[in-house]
């Protein structure tokens, strides 16, 4: 049996800011892991790719209001950042 995947230890080398910042940046990278997973069977960030992370950015928060969408990307920016992805996004 395998280990579950650890966010907190993933993206622990791009947090920065407060401590509210880092939680929140936290509990976003694993909604945004868990409904990747649940749709694409993707578990882990090694393994997704732009477009599941665009599916999540324009069908989960599609009706989210503007400021909600707006701290998902930079969540979203951190992830590409720990991934050395060069991925853009528009809102």
């Amino acid at each position: 049996m395998s280990k579950p995947f650890d966010m907190d230890l993933f993206l622990a080398g791009v947090l920065t800011g407060s401590r509210a910042t880092r939680q929140r940046h936290l509990r976003q990278a694993k909604i945004i892991q868990a409904e990747i997973t649940e749709r694409w069977r993707r578990e882990t960030p090694w393994a997704w790719q732009r477009k599941h992370v665009a599916w999540f950015l324009e069908h989960r928060l599609g009706r989210s209001s503007e400021a909600t969408r707006y701290y998902y990307l930079l969540t979203v920016r951190l992830l590409a950042r720990r991934l050395q992805k060069t991925w853009g996004f528009n809102l």
